[in-house]
Parts: C-alpha cells; sequence; structure tokens
C-alpha cells in the first residue's frame, strides 16, 4: 500500500487575513460537525425522553439514525475530502462562496424537518441534494489531475446517496426500505474509515514516532477491501446470520491485522495518535460484537453502537483534531481540552456498549450519561478549535 500522505502543498495565493472560514474545505464542514455532535443528539435525547416532540417527517428514531449519519458524518467526510483531494491532485477544491454554498445547502437539510408545514418531498430533495453537489466538487479536480487510483471514493459516495435515497423513498410512500438505507449508509461510512485510515494513520505514525516502520502490505489491503466489502452485500442482499457472524469475524480480523502491522507501542504516549489507534480500535471491537449479535449472543443494537458511537465517533474526532492542527500550521500536539475530549469520548463508548447489557434495568441512565459524555466532549473540541478553524494558518500560508 502506498501512502500518500495527507500535507500540504506549496500555497498558490497571498497570505490570508482575518476570519477565513472558508479558505479550504475542512474549515466550516469540520464547524458544521462539531455543531452537529453537540446538538442534534440533545435534541434526540429530549425527544426520546419525551419533553421534545418528534420530526414530524422522520420519527424519533429514523431522525437520530439518519442526522448522525448523513449529519455529523457527512460533514466531517466533506470536511475531510475536500481537503485531501487539493493535496492528492495539486488543484483546488471548492473556497470562498461555493464552498459556502455547500455549507448552506448542508445546513438547509438539517434545518428543514423542524420548519411546520415544509412538504416531505421537500425535505427529502434538500437532503438528497447535498451528496450530489458534493461528489461533483470532488469529481472535477480529480479528473483534471487523471487521479485514477484516488476515485476509488467516488463509488462509495454513490452508495451513500442510494442509502439517502432508500430512506426517503419509504418515508414518501414509495418502495424503498429505511432499514436497509440506515445500514449501507453506516457501512459505507465504515469503509470510507477503513479506506482514510489506510492512507493516513501509517504516515502519522511514521511521523510521530521515530522507531516506527508501519508495514506496507498489498495482499492485506486487498483482504481489507474484499471483506469489508462482502459485509456490506450480505447486509443489503443476504442477510443471513451465520454468513453475517463469518463476515463481520473476517473484517474484525483484517482490521486486527492492520492494527498489528501499524501499531507501535509509543503510540500512547501521544494522544493526537492514540485516539486514532482507540478509534480503528472500536472498529475491531464493533466488528466482533457484530459477530456475537448475528448469532444471538449479544445485542445487535449494543453491537452497532460500538461502530458508531466508538468507531465512527472516536475516529472522526482524532482526525478532525489532528488534520486541523496540520492545515493551519500548527505544532501537531493535542490541547489539554482536545485530550480530555477523547478521553470522554471513548469513555461515553464503554458506557453506551456495555453497560445497558450489564445493568438493563438503568438503561435510560446508560442512554443520558453517554450522551451527555459525547455532547461534553465535541463541546470541548468546539470550544478549542473554533479559534483554529477561523483564523489563518499560522505560517502564512493559504488555506
Amino acid at each position: 500500500m502506498a501512502v500518500i500522505p495527507l500535507g500540504e502543498r506549496p500555497p498558490r495565493n497571498e497570505p490570508q487575513h482575518g476570519i477565513v472560514p472558508f479558505a479550504l474545505g475542512f474549515r466550516p464542514f469540520f464547524l458544521m460537525a462539531a455543531l452537529a455532535a453537540i446538538t442534534l443528539l440533545p435534541l434526540w435525547l429530549a425527544t426520546w425522553l419525551g419533553t421534545l416532540p418528534p420530526s414530524a417527517y422522520y420519527g424519533p428514531i429514523t431522525w437520530h439514525s439518519h442526522e448522525m449519519l448523513f449529519g455529523y458524518s457527512g460533514a466531517v467526510i466533506a470536511g475531510f475530502l475536500l481537503t485531501a483531494v487539493r493535496n492528492w491532485t495539486g488543484i483546488d477544491t471548492l473556497t470562498g462562496r461555493p464552498l459556502a454554498a455547500l455549507t448552506l445547502v448542508w445546513l438547509a437539510a438539517r434545518i428543514a424537518p423542524f420548519i411546520p408545514g415544509l412538504p416531505g418531498a421537500v425535505i427529502a430533495g434538500l437532503d438528497l441534494l447535498f451528496l450530489p453537489l458534493f461528489m461533483w466538487a470532488l469529481y472535477q479536480p480529480l479528473m483534471r489531475a487523471q487521479n485514477r487510483r484516488n476515485r476509488l471514493f467516488l463509488p462509495l459516495l454513490g452508495l451513500m446517496l442510494l442509502a439517502d435515497l432508500l430512506i426517503h423513498m419509504e418515508l414518501l410512500g414509495l418502495p424503498g426500505s429505511i432499514t436497509r438505507g440506515t445500514d449501507l449508509m453506516l457501512n459505507s461510512v465504515l469503509l470510507l474509515l477503513i479506506w482514510v485510515s489506510g492512507r493516513v494513520l501509517p504516515f502519522f505514525t511514521e511521523k510521530a514516532v521515530a522507531e516506527a516502520r508501519p508495514r506496507d502490505n498489498q495482499r492485506r489491503e486487498q483482504f481489507v477491501f474484499a471483506s469489508a466489502g462482502l459485509w456490506i452485500l450480505l447486509n443489503l442482499l443476504w442477510p443471513q446470520p451465520l454468513l453475517l457472524a463469518a463476515s463481520a469475524l473476517l473484517v474484525a480480523g483484517t482490521q486486527a491485522w492492520r492494527w498489528r502491522d501499524w501499531h507501535h507501542l509509543q503510540v500512547w504516549r501521544i494522544p493526537i495518535l492514540a485516539v486514532l489507534f482507540s478509534g480503528l480500535g472500536w472498529i475491531i471491537l464493533g466488528f466482533l460484537l457484530e459477530t456475537f449479535a448475528a448469532l444471538g449472543l449479544f445485542p445487535g443494537n449494543l453491537a452497532r453502537h460500538a461502530l458508531t458511537v466508538g468507531g465512527v465517533g472516536v475516529l472522526t474526532l482524532g482526525m478532525m483534531a489532528r488534520v486541523s492542527l496540520g492545515h493551519t500550521g500548527r505544532e501537531l500536539l493535542a490541547p489539554s481540552t482536545a485530550i480530555w475530549a477523547f478521553a470522554l469520548l471513548n469513555l461515553g463508548a464503554i458506557i453506551r456498549v456495555f453497560m445497558p447489557a450489564i445493568v438493563p434495568s438503568s438503561y435510560t441512565l446508560w442512554i443520558t450519561l453517554s450522551g451527555t459524555l459525547w455532547t461534553t466532549s465535541f463541546l470541548l473540541f468546539a470550544i478549542t478549535y473554533l479559534p483554529i478553524l477561523l483564523r489563518p494558518r499560522v505560517d502564512g500560508r493559504p488555506g
């Protein structure tokens, strides 16, 4: 596996001054992701506890899963890829007004379900508009650069669009499937994170730990993506318990193989790197629990939250923290508040996944506590990184 780092290319423009929220994709979308994490989960908790009415269009459960995946995760993915594609191709991605317009489309889709009387077709249309615009914004620089290797994530974004369409079709009374759409979106996000981690985690490790020598293994990577692709296909087309259990165990095994090849004990002394390895660890654990869930040995809902709160949540928080420092010219040392955010989110994931199984009679307590820890961790991230994301690079370079 040839690792292409998420490094910065030489500037083309004059240094920027003042507030620069739309200078590069990671700035507005990481801010939107933090906003989503801080607001969407407390709103859902209030709905789940009965203190707020649910979205009339989505309903409480569908809205929660949809917004965590298409809202929060979608914003992180947009911020990361708009930044990474510029560095992989050497061609500018969206900046300025076009980037602001794409951000507003994402934001409008989050707000629309709460506008009284707004037709479901309008809510669906706004939500379905974001991914095609985002894909087009990435397609252009990739085509201009003739960068075929990095086009591989475009079909994944297409699967995400299909997932969103399946959800909205059922909500609008057409043939579709909320369950299959939600599963497809989650698995597409996980596959994208698996792909991204393979591109950047060995590079981050080698750069931060002088003694580390992450192993490059093409055959391993082929097994990684074959196993993950099989998991997606079985979930979508043939969700038989024994096949799902075997497939989930295979995904966990290939991810553990990666962990062994990349890991060095020194990473745990570097919080901004340790959080990424802990996120990858949650993906391994999540698929192990999915194995047990398919066999009826562990609650499926809790296994799923190991992948979402632990895998997606922890890994994306770490990526946002690391990328935001690197792409604003700052030293790659996590602020103390960010370290607390990493710890609290991991603790929240542990509580969300294991405590309802250990003490099910206190289920409401565990959901409320884990949700509070999630919100607190992202609030700490937002407080710490807001000035970083709004101000120009400290080295005077654009971006």
